[in-house]
């Protein structure tokens, strides 16, 4: 028998924020402010990971003094 692991594409805010390891009024005013979009379902908003990494990725910098 094979086991097949699927992970979430679609996160919700809740669980965007522990992914990113910001609190949830921070991942809410990234939404706001447009630097995260959203799938919106009715009144449900949810955060597609692949855009979470994106975003991780685009502030990537290395330290200077």
């Amino acid at each position: 028998r094979h086991r097949v692991t699927l992970q979430k594409r679609l996160l919700t805010v809740q669980e965007a924020s522990i992914y990113l390891g910001r609190s949830i009024p921070s991942i809410r005013e990234l939404i706001w402010n447009g630097s995260l979009p959203i799938v919106r379902e009715g009144r449900r908003i949810h955060l597609d990971i692949i855009d979470l990494d994106r975003w991780i990725e685009q502030r990537k910098t290395t330290y200077t003094y």
